[in-house]
């Protein structure tokens, strides 16, 4: 088969593509037939190889995919030759595998693809609608009639997480860099949208909330946002952290004087019971048609170089996939 492989670690150019064995499916796993992988910059991060976790060289990135089974292995009932499937990284912290043409996985950590959606779309179900379920609900404890602002909402986990709030009953209010963005986000039904290239745009958040500021605030980039989160989030608010890329500096009595939670996550320490259930409720909302991927870029799987580059480019729109 055809696969994605560092040999090394760096920037985006140590991927490169080898025809290397196909993986062959053993006690209790399937092969899958890989027909789109998510790319998450998560996989970015790895590939430098300062993540928390370090895969040996060579290795295969992508922990998200969708496909069809190809094989079981002996002792897998549940699943057939066949069947459409999401692969998700979230399931068993796999986060290798999938920018090549089959992957192998447990079959107890792989997800029925719900009839009528197309891989692309599966392959954007499982790092980031699982870490905006995740944010939202099992840390955030959001509930209906709160309000919630999500940096940088057009980005594949901030339309996840649009959609998911949106459909609990929440007041959403996002940012978006460019008009194309905050286009996409008030298109994914969030009740204002901010533009976060302006001087003084959290001004615009506070005065959406009657000065109260929002209950929740999702943080994609806390290096560079979280000291002002804690001025703008209301009393008894909850600042969840997704995303940072650095060191930031806060004055913590803003803490104390509101009272906040300033939570932080990571999807693999949510477990997979929790994710199990996770995924569950995400592929029904999938299945009755009120949770939908946004799909901002289909590349082929030779095109993984740029992709990488891509999804942390300013201005994200929806989920970038790599096709094979």
């Amino acid at each position: 088969m055809k696969a994605v492989r560092a040999h090394s670690f760096g920037g985006p150019e140590v991927l490169q593509v080898d025809d290397v064995e196909d993986p062959v499916a053993g006690e209790g796993e399937v092969a899958i037939d890989v027909r789109a992988a998510g790319v998450n910059p998560a996989d970015t991060y790895m590939r430098t190889g300062v993540y928390a976790i370090v895969p040996d060289l060579p290795y295969i990135p992508g922990g998200d995919a969708a496909g069809v089974v190809s094989a079981v292995g002996a002792g897998v009932s549940d699943l057939a030759v066949g069947d459409h499937v999401i692969v998700s990284a979230g399931m068993g912290v796999r986060m290798t595998g999938c920018y090549a043409e089959k992957v192998v996985r447990p079959a107890d950590l792989v997800v029925p693809l719900p009839s009528g959606i197309d891989f692309a779309a599966g392959a954007a179900i499982g790092v980031p609608y699982a870490t905006a379920h995740y944010a939202l609900f099992a840390r955030g404890g959001a509930v209906a009639g709160e309000t919630v602002f999500i940096h940088g909402a057009s980005g594949a986990v901030g339309t996840a997480a649009v959609q998911l709030a949106k459909r609990a009953g929440l007041t959403v209010i996002g940012s978006g860099g460019s008009q194309r963005g905050r286009d996409l986000i008030l298109e994914q039904g969030a009740d204002h949208v901010v533009d976060h290239t302006e001087v003084g745009y959290l001004d615009a958040v506070a005065e959406l909330t009657g000065g109260k500021g929002p209950s929740i605030i999702l943080e994609m980039l806390a290096n560079v946002n979280l000291a002002a989160d804690l001025e703008l989030v209301a009393k008894h608010g909850r600042i969840i952290i997704i995303g940072a890329r650095g060191e930031v500096t806060v004055n913590p009595r803003r803490t104390m004087m509101k009272e906040l939670d300033l939570r932080g996550i990571a999807l693999w320490n949510a477990g997979r019971p929790l994710v199990g259930e996770i995924l569950a409720d995400i592929t029904a909302g999938l299945a009755y048609g009120s949770l939908r991927p946004v799909i901002g870029r289909e590349m082929p799987l030779e095109k993984a170089a740029e992709a990488h580059a891509a999804v942390l480019e300013p201005g994200a729109y929806g989920k970038i996939v790599l096709t094979t």
